[in-house]
Formats: C-alpha cells, sequence, structure tokens
C-alpha cells in the first residue's frame, strides 16, 4: 500500500504528471477516441439503412420466387391457391372492393404480386430506383394489411404493418449508398 506523498511524487500516475487521467496521455487518448467514435458514428448513420435494404429486398425476391414455384397459387380455386385465400379474407377485410377487384382474375392478381415483388425485391437489392421501389413495396405490403391481414387480432400480430412500416424510412431516405441510384448520380455530377 502506497502513502499519499508516494503517489504526490509520481510524475506518471499523479494528477499533474503525464501518464494519468488527468496529464496529457490520457487527454490524447480520449480525444482520440472521441475522434474514432465520431468517425465510427457517421460512418454507421451512413450505411444504417442498408441491413434493412438487404432483409426487405431478400425477402420480397424470396416472397416472389415461392409464389412463381408454386403452380397451385395461381389457381382460382384450390388449397393454397390466391383465389382461395382471396375468398376466405374478403369478409373480413378493410376494403372488401379491392379483394373483389382480386377475385375478377385471381390468377392475374397473383402474377401481379409476384412480379410486383420480384421488381421490388431488385430493385431495393440493387438500389436502383430505390424510392421507387419502396413506394412499391409499401403499396404491396399495405393491400396485403387491408385484404389478407386485417383480420389479424391484435394488429400487431400481423406481419404486413410492420413491412409498410419498414419500407417507409427506404421510401423517404432511398438508397444513398452502395447503390445504382448513388453511381448514377456520381456519374451525373462527374458529366456537368
Amino acid at each position: 500500500m502506497t502513502g499519499q506523498a508516494d503517489r504526490t511524487n509520481d510524475p506518471t500516475g499523479g494528477p499533474g504528471g503525464t501518464g494519468g487521467p488527468g496529464g496529457t496521455e490520457g487527454t490524447g487518448r480520449r480525444a482520440r477516441w472521441e475522434a474514432t467514435f465520431a468517425e465510427w458514428k457517421a460512418v454507421a448513420s451512413r450505411y444504417a439503412l442498408v441491413p434493412l435494404r438487404l432483409f426487405l429486398g431478400v425477402t420480397f425476391v424470396y416472397a416472389a420466387f415461392d409464389k412463381l414455384t408454386d403452380s397451385a397459387f395461381f389457381a382460382a380455386d384450390g388449397s393454397g391457391s390466391i383465389g382461395e385465400t382471396m375468398r376466405a379474407v374478403r369478409d373480413s377485410s378493410a376494403i372488401p372492393g379491392l379483394v373483389d377487384l382480386a377475385l375478377k382474375n385471381p390468377s392475374g392478381f397473383g402474377y401481379a404480386i409476384a412480379f410486383g415483388e420480384l421488381a421490388v425485391g431488385i430493385g431495393t437489392l440493387l438500389g436502383l430506383y430505390a424510392r421507387l421501389a419502396a413506394l412499391g413495396g409499401a403499396l404491396i405490403s399495405l393491400s396485403l394489411w387491408l385484404t389478407v391481414s386485417w383480420q389479424v387480432n391484435p394488429y400487431y400480430l400481423g406481419n404486413d404493418l410492420a413491412y409498410l412500416m419498414a419500407w417507409l424510412p427506404l421510401l423517404l431516405a432511398g438508397a444513398s449508398v452502395l447503390s445504382v441510384d448513388r453511381l448514377l448520380a456520381d456519374r451525373r455530377r462527374r458529366t456537368r
């Protein structure tokens, strides 16, 4: 155990020394840490929406391929068909007229949803027309929420509303990094 006299004579560890928390070395270390943290924070802010883009893009491409590879999905009748699903939710949906519209041509509606999901997913992953892709994703999610998952109670157990909310940040911010949109914007800027 050291006494008070030993601590005050220590040139590296005392409050006025160079190695202690109040010394110049400690101040320099803190300044480097703060600069590193500020740099990390700026990078994290710049790339914050990339994981959301990846999740939504992969999910929508997967959902599209899931539909396109399931021949039963596009049928007007039968188990697992879009027609059967629409008839099952018609009376409990928020907008029965939208379901009636889908029921006029269930196969066409199914293909529209599948190819819409594919276009939205690819656009989101590539960052190509990212805001337009996010708008498409939001509209698909909104229509599915108002029809297929409207009757889910409590509302937060339905996934379509969560997808709708997930599209909104991408709709507002676009894809400013790791995107074709960014490459095209940089090219336009250089040619001016």
